[in-house]
């Protein structure tokens, strides 16, 4: 091990900022956590919290979630998923994605992904003719941004609902049009690890009206259906309250608390994790051997990790290759190992999904890298980072017995 040295925590957040905790402690000072327990005449936190973020996305209706994935879950039920029926996503996705659509009653269509880590759209369209699905859960995987003109053409040719998991692209945008507005639905996360921190939590957004009233029903309203400001009127809800079952899955007014003042930061924040991106970027651009996905103009992107491939190593460097970094204090996660390993799971680790040849999708993740780009971090730390990264691929490369 040679040259500087690292020490920062890639698992360390920003604080939660002052006026947040504020609301907070006034929530738990109440004691009316619970979404629908309101003084008279009062707006729940929660039901402030759709208001703003449905605002925020241009969206008719918001749903505020217990987790990004139940987000998901209550979306493709409401979109009309029912046990069996075949839900095309992204091969190269986290395992929320295609546990949602298990949870969901469906079955899994895994599409290939391209170096760029965007779906692929040739064979997307083969696998809507194979499978006959109608419906497309679109992973955003790691905040890449596929060519949604192209998407959409193909979805609405083919007659397939589309919607979009943002956990990665909350502020993210395609040709000026917010990424979240494109398909029936939307699902976000509010997980630590995402854009904004509430430990766990989430939205769905839609601007149909049956479909949010559905999710409504089924996040757990009971017949409290009529305290949700970002929703339908009332009179939406005659037969889909006795048909829609309950699942239980509510945010709370305590974590609404904590997000409502963070969400106006998410622009500030997405120039600030952006910046930082830019200057990993520019120190590993350039290495032989080492390539990393392109940004396309459309996209405006949110850049809270960073990804490149490692096509110049096999896997016994790779694995050299990450020691190294972590020895001076860099954490880098590989999509490559045979087992899980923290997030980095693959498709041929979801026993519970058929299997599925996806050989370009494998071929990508066999040299795939992935580092986290906390806001806690300076720009000055993400230049040794950088910096780090680039010492430590090239004597891999060099190193003739690693």
């Amino acid at each position: 091990m040679t040259g500087k040295i690292f020490t920062g925590n890639f698992t360390q957040q920003e604080p939660i900022p002052e006026d947040a905790i504020n609301s907070a402690i006034e929530v738990m000072r109440s004691g009316r956590l619970h979404r629908y327990n309101v003084a008279e005449g009062e707006v729940s936190e929660t039901a402030l919290l759709e208001i703003e973020f449905a605002e925020y996305m241009g969206s008719a209706y918001c749903l505020s979630c217990a987790s990004g994935g139940y987000a998901m879950h209550i979306a493709l039920r409401a979109a009309g998923v029912s046990s069996g029926d075949p839900v095309l996503t992204n091969g190269f996705t986290l395992s929320p994605v295609p546990g949602a659509i298990d949870n969901a009653g469906g079955k899994p269509v895994l599409v290939e992904s391209t170096e760029d880590l965007v779906i692929d759209l040739e064979d997307l369209e083969r696998k809507i003719l194979s499978s006959g699905s109608k419906f497309l859960l679109l992973s955003h995987m790691r905040g890449h941004l596929v060519d949604m003109d192209a998407l959409c053409e193909i979805v609405d040719r083919h007659n397939v609902a589309l919607i979009e998991d943002c956990a990665h692209t909350m502020g993210a945008s395609w040709k000026g049009r917010k990424s979240g507005t494109y398909g029936v639905a939307a699902c976000f996360s509010t997980q630590t690890y995402k854009h904004v921190n509430s430990g766990e939590g989430g939205f769905l957004t839609t601007n149909d009206k049956e479909l949010m009233a559905r999710a409504v029903i089924r996040s757990g309203s009971y017949m409290l259906f009529g305290r949700h400001a970002a929703a339908p009127d009332v009179s939406t809800y005659t037969d889909i309250k006795l048909d829609s079952p309950n699942y239980s899955g509510r945010m709370d007014n305590l974590r609404a608390a904590i997000l409502r003042p963070q969400l106006k930061l998410l622009d500030e924040n997405r120039d600030r994790w952006n910046r930082r991106y830019q200057i990993l970027e520019s120190a590993v651009s350039g290495i032989n051997g080492l390539f990393v996905p392109a940004r396309p103009d459309e996209e405006v992107y949110v850049g809270s990790s960073f990804q490149f491939l490692a096509t110049a190593l096999n896997a016994k460097q790779i694995q050299s290759f990450i020691s190294a970094c972590q020895s001076r204090g860099v954490e880098l996660k590989w999509f490559g190992s045979a087992d899980p390993v923290a997030y980095t799971s693959r498709h041929t680790s979801w026993r519970y999904v058929s299997e599925q040849s996806l050989p370009r999708t494998d071929k990508i993740l066999d040299k795939l890298c992935d580092i986290r780009v906390p806001l806690s971090f300076s720009e000055d730390d993400y230049q040794l980072i950088g910096e780090i990264i680039a010492e430590e691929y090239v004597a891999i490369q060099l190193d003739e017995t690693a």
